[in-house]
């Protein structure tokens, strides 16, 4: 068995925050995935303790009570998907096979009254959710909504061919199908339905925009590897996990990975709040939230999976952290050295009046989250 390796604070400039009726929205998330029979009974009981409906609730602090909802039922669909399919089921080591059946699914998110799989659990909870969403979003969030998926899709299959081979990515491969293999692309739709608005076009099309939702993407992603990496490294196929990625790059220990993963992770988070604020300078009053809500999503996964038996694993204990931490262990201004985001460093004017990331940290914790209650 893999020794045990302590994960260390986090860094966090972003306050906790939840919706109020997060325990009535667990409850809701557990009845609807007995309706529909997510996943396997096992499965299913195992999910239904996890705590999904006070994730969507940390993710959707002040949203509508009904997007809430049907935010934690996609996402414990996502882990029906995941966990069922990919993860745990054959169809994870046979690529082939689980594209066939991803886009049945995904055709059924497109077109809910398309006459496919009428008698598959998850192809009926994809209708109710896509049919629940297009009374709260507009078409253009729904088509967004479906295009994320797509990508999701086509990341896990990625996940699969690399299972069938037992192969561990190098790590700009895996960087950039981080970006999607988490489904965190998918949840952004959902970020607008919850406060009935909707970026703007000239705003939503901006590269700027797309590379802090990348970031997101990126600080998600490398956080559920370093909380879920005592959980993943316990059992057979532990090839797509940060952690095994740069251990298998740079030929160093887990411990050292863990703090390599750990300052990549907080230099992208110190070039987050910097490209946040420069953002702000000049954006509407909606892209102002949807920053805002993009932070909370960050700070929402991170308590989630701090408090989620799905990572604190009691049968099996991880050292993880209790507390965040206050300053950043790598604040550099200049682009980690991975081409597939490398980009993201482009955008930001190097001679712009932007103070330090540690001090602008504490400007947005503050700022960026005054409209969030405090958990």
């Amino acid at each position: 068995m893999n020794q045990l390796c302590a994960v260390p604070p986090l860094f966090s400039p972003f306050r906790p925050a939840i919706h109020p009726r997060h325990e009535a929205l667990d409850r809701r998330t557990a009845a609807w995935a007995a309706e529909f029979e997510i996943g396997s009974a096992e499965l299913r009981s195992r999910l239904v303790t996890h705590k999904i409906g006070t994730f969507a609730a940390r993710i959707l602090p002040t949203g509508d009570e009904e997007v809430v909802a049907i935010l934690a039922d996609f996402v414990l669909w996502l882990f029906g998907v995941d966990d069922g399919y990919c993860e745990e089921g054959e169809l994870g080591r046979r690529p082939g096979e689980l594209l066939g059946v991803l886009s049945r699914l995904l055709r059924v998110a497109q077109n809910p009254d398309a006459p496919m799989l009428l008698g598959d659990p998850l192809a009926q909870g994809v209708r109710d959710l896509q049919r629940r969403m297009s009374r709260y979003g507009t078409d253009g969030q729904i088509r967004r909504w479906v295009d994320a998926l797509r990508e999701y899709f086509l990341a896990v299959t990625w996940e699969a061919e690399h299972r069938s081979r037992e192969a561990v990515p190098d790590l700009n491969d895996y960087a950039l199908m981080r970006l999607y293999n988490g489904a965190t692309s998918v949840v952004l739709p959902l970020l607008e339905m919850g406060h009935a608005y909707e970026l703007p076009p000239h705003e939503r099309d901006r590269p700027a925009v797309r590379a802090v939702e990348e970031m997101a993407h990126f600080v998600i992603g490398w956080d559920n590897d370093l909380l879920s990496h005592h959980k993943e490294s316990r059992k057979g196929g532990y090839y797509l996990n940060v952690i095994r990625v740069l251990e298998h790059t740079y030929r160093i220990t887990s411990d050292q990975a863990i703090s390599m993963a750990i300052a990549q992770r907080d230099r992208v988070v110190c070039h987050f709040v910097r490209h946040c604020d420069y953002m702000r300078t000049d954006g509407s009053p909606e892209l102002r939230k949807y920053l805002d809500s993009l932070a909370a999503f960050i700070r929402a996964a991170q308590d989630w999976e701090l408090d989620s038996p799905r990572y604190t694993t009691p049968n099996d204990p991880a050292d993880l952290p209790t507390t965040f931490g206050d300053s950043p262990t790598d604040d550099s201004q200049e682009p980690l050295p991975i081409p597939a985001i490398s980009w993201w460093w482009d955008l930001l004017p190097r001679n712009s009046a932007i103070a330090g990331a540690h001090e602008q940290s504490r400007v947005y914790a503050l700022r960026g989250s005054a409209l969030l209650r405090s958990a």
